[in-house]
């Protein structure tokens, strides 16, 4: 998967390009190894990679003089593997024809016979050393041959990749656990032939700690299996909970419908999703997927979007109104004229915003990386360094091994390079399904230091649209009457003003008559004969053109709309003012109660607006914000952002259209949302899908739970190792224990990432 993005150049000189690729990585086993790979990719000449270990991917942006292939070789010859992910099947399977099965999941199919049968052996070698009850004669070689494979074969993955590291002078977790488990094996097999191990009768104490003992009748079967076998059961909880970690971007992939009933000469031809063009008209079903993004030509219906936003009331939409793909048609037949296919619809890019979410990294993981990739040297110093202080002080060879041994396995720093990862694809999977697009790791960190949050009005506190609000009859007019004629009139103009008053006529009064005649007044109103009467509707200014004076209660009513920011029209016929009528930009219903959660995070809101200061007021006065900017022009936003920012507040801001780019791109933490435009979706670094204020407060509470998250699980990962590195060099861990401890460390932080799965 390639993209080409151009640099950004000095003038005079020749434009240079950079594209970008990811690749599938195979072979790793820990942070160290992503660090390695990471670092190799990155000593080449214009190349920029950074190596996810929970994703198993790679993101690469190189130069022109490098190509794809040297990328994979490079990585091959780091000892890993490397491919570009393969495009996904276009192919429609239809009616009697036989759907590919998916093939399982090598690794675990692969870890999960390794685990079964390193189980079965090492049970009862474990059972045989810890009670001497079931010490029978000679029971120390049936524990060879039952722990020989298990060391051999359950761990050979564990060798295999330690001497593809070795090779290429490098070390790892699997270089612990290979020397280790090798380690034990060998000594036992040596005390077996050549000490006092092998003879029968001999008898074995089992402890938690290390006792001294004479080293040749010593045998660490029991460690060898049960570490190989504690290992192997972490990995494969591992990976099963990695692949939970990313079933919800899987899901949101899986989302889009398959084929498509196109249009074509008057006949519906179906065809797969893939082959479908902007401009083609497709039909849909009740029931039935809506295949691409698209507006409706044809019919009306309710949609169901919960699974794109998780919105669960379901949208009316009609001729006009734009739908996206995926969601389903709840309702009537639909026709809907693709504007966006493949990569450009929404749900591609929800898809590819919540996958580079996942694939980067936060700073405080790259500092994990840097420790892993030198960790694992400083442990086999510190093992070697154990084995010859335990041996200068007590003499005890069995011992000074088995305390390397238990330093070797405790340290494998795999919960480290975890602990970001799965945190961040469980946090941002969730996220998409609840309507909310994390971009990237940083953006977590600014969740946390945010102390206010700038509202936008249009489009975000309010609907965006203007509304009838209110309708006054002057004394003796019938208030319906009133609006009826003017809705009448009205609904002849393009106007927004006008569209509001002729909608909410048509609500309020059923059909409305069509004029006889109609005339626009530029920058007035509008005038023409209805039912026979000649209606004006306008501004107060119409009115005195036609000599036309107000009634004192219809000019109360103009003023005191106008003090609320509000837009107020007079409506007259046959030379007389028979009514006021009120419209305003309706305030969203869930404002009010989003600006309370946002409080409740420790927000201050502030309200910005181009608007005037009175229409500003009556908006914050209505969902409770105290602070309010008003009659601030598009290209001013930004200074009001940076303002606030010198005055020492870190600054998130609210918004959906283009005017709020910039200012969305200047604070700390952008939220645009996504039922605006592209420039401002683009500019975010929070996407929120649904158009209700509410999922802010709910963004940023599940940023910063997904932060806590990681925070939580690099603590268990660092503590661990820092408390029971000492404690296995002090004798204090047998080394069976230890690796038990070890593989439970990963499964923690993978299983406390999880948790996220339920934030609601």
């Amino acid at each position: 998967m390639t993209s080409t993005a151009p640099e950004k150049t000095v003038p005079g000189t020749t434009p240079a390009t950079t594209a970008e690729v990811e690749l599938s990585i195979g072979g790793m086993t820990c942070a160290s190894c992503a660090a390695r790979i990471e670092k190799k990719l990155n000593r080449m000449d214009g190349v920029t990679a950074s190596v996810n270990f929970a994703t198993e991917k790679a993101k690469v942006s190189y130069g022109a003089e490098v190509e794809v292939a040297d990328l994979i070789a490079t990585v091959e010859k780091t000892g890993y593997t490397a491919e570009e992910p393969p495009p996904p099947p276009s192919e429609t399977v239809y009616e009697g024809e036989t759907q590919p099965t998916a093939a399982p999941d090598s690794e675990l199919v692969s870890l999960r016979q390794r685990l079964f049968v390193s189980l079965v052996l090492s049970v009862p070698v474990v059972l045989m050393a810890m009670v001497p009850a079931l010490q029978f004669d000679n029971w120390q070689w049936l524990s060879l041959t039952l722990a020989a494979p298990v060391v051999v074969w359950g761990a050979f993955p564990f060798h295999k990749a330690a001497w593809t590291n070795a090779r290429h002078g490098a070390a790892t977790m699997d270089t612990l656990v290979s020397i280790g488990t090798l380690a034990a094996l060998g000594w036992s097999v040596w005390a077996l032939f050549f000490g006092h191990a092998g003879m029968p009768g001999m008898r074995h104490a089992f402890e938690f700690t290390i006792s001294r003992t004479d080293g040749s009748s010593s045998i660490y079967l029991e460690a060898a299996a049960g570490v190989t076998t504690f290992i192997l059961a972490g990995r494969y909880l591992e990976a099963k909970s990695k692949r939970k970690a990313g079933a919800a971007l899987r899901t949101l992939l899986e989302l889009g419908a398959k084929d498509v009933c196109v249009l074509r000469g008057g006949r519906e031809v179906r065809i797969p999703v893939a082959q479908l063009a902007l401009g083609d008209r497709f039909v849909v079903r009740p029931g039935e997927k809506i295949a691409t993004d698209g507006v409706v030509v044809e019919g009306g219906s309710a949609v169901d979007v919960s699974m794109l936003t998780g919105e669960s009331v379901p949208v009316d939409v009609t001729v006009g109104d734009s739908v996206t793909g995926a969601t389903v048609n709840a309702g009537g037949r639909l026709v809907v004229e693709a504007t966006r296919v493949g990569a450009d619809t929404q749900l591609a890019r929800m898809a590819k915003l919540v996958e580079d979410a996942q694939n980067g990294k936060a700073e405080v993981q790259r500092l994990a990386d840097r420790i892993s990739a030198v960790f694992v040297p400083v442990v086999l110093v510190i093992a070697l360094g154990t084995l010859l202080t335990w041996l200068f002080a007590t003499g005890d060879p069995a011992a000074a091994f088995t305390a390397a041994v238990a330093v070797l396995i405790i340290a494998c720093p795999c919960a480290l390079g975890l602990a970001t990862p799965t945190a961040l694809m469980v946090g941002t999977g969730r996220g998409a399904q609840l309507g909310i697009l994390i971009k990237g790791p940083e953006v977590l960190e600014s969740t946390r230091r945010v102390d206010t949050v700038v509202l936008d009005k249009t489009g975000t506190v309010t609907t965006g649209r203007m509304q009838l609000r209110d309708v006054v009859a002057a004394p003796g007019e019938d208030e319906r009457e009133v609006l009826r004629l003017a809705g009448a009139l009205e609904h002849a103009s393009e106007h927004p003003i006008a569209q509001a008053i002729a909608a909410g006529a048509a609500e309020r009064t059923g059909s409305l008559p069509v004029p006889e005649s109609f005339e626009n007044v530029a920058g007035l109103g509008v005038q023409g004969v209805v039912e026979g009467r000649a209606v004006l509707v306008g501004r107060e200014k119409l009115m005195e053109d036609w000599v036309i004076g107000l009634h004192w209660e219809l000019a109360e009513a103009r003023a005191a709309a106008e003090g609320e920011g509000r837009t107020a029209v007079a409506v007259a016929w046959d030379g007389k003012a028979r009514g006021v009528l009120t419209v305003a930009d309706a305030v969203k219903e869930t404002s009010a109660e989003a600006i309370t959660e946002l409080r409740r995070l420790g927000l201050k809101p502030v309200l910005l607006t181009g608007d005037n200061q009175a229409v500003a007021d009556s908006v914050a006065r209505t969902v409770g914000i105290d602070e309010v900017i008003a009659e601030v022009l598009p290209q001013d936003k930004v200074d009001v952002i940076k303002r606030l920012q010198r005055e020492g507040r870190t600054v998130a801001m609210v918004g959906d259209g283009v005017n709020d780019a910039a200012a969305l791109a200047t604070a700390d933490l952008g939220l645009a949302m996504g039922t605006g435009t592209d420039a401002a979706i683009e500019a975010g670094d929070l996407t929120l899908v649904r158009g209700d204020l509410r999922v802010a407060a709910d963004a940023i509470r599940l940023s910063r739970r997904t932060l806590a998250t990681i925070k939580g699980n690099l603590f268990w990962a660092f503590g661990y190792n820092v408390a029971a590195l000492p404690l296995a060099a002090a004798g204090m861990l047998n080394p069976m224990i230890a690796g038990a401890a070890m593989a439970f460390s990963s499964v923690f932080v993978v299983t406390n990432s999880l948790r996220l799965r339920s934030f609601k």
